[in-house]
């Protein structure tokens, strides 16, 4: 399910929630918000760059830790 975060179009006709930028969990088939849930001000869809992990720890670093073995060719 894609996280989505909105603002509003207009600042001073919203309320507190959507007034900077807000969050939205999305199921699969829902469309694109137009309204704040809360005082129903138009929003607009905001691009964002998704996090794709941790630039601190490797992925074999997660995969040990999730219990995964890395197997080697010798």
């Amino acid at each position: 399910m894609p996280i989505r975060e909105y603002k509003a179009k207009d600042p001073e006709k919203s309320c507190e929630h959507c007034r900077d930028r807000f969050e939205f969990l999305h199921k699969t088939m829902d469309l694109v918000l137009e309204h704040c849930p809360k005082c129903g001000a138009p929003v607009e869809k905001l691009i964002s760059a998704p996090q794709v992990g941790s630039s601190k720890s490797s992925s074999d670093d997660r995969a040990k830790a999730a219990g995964f073995t890395k197997l080697e060719k010798r």
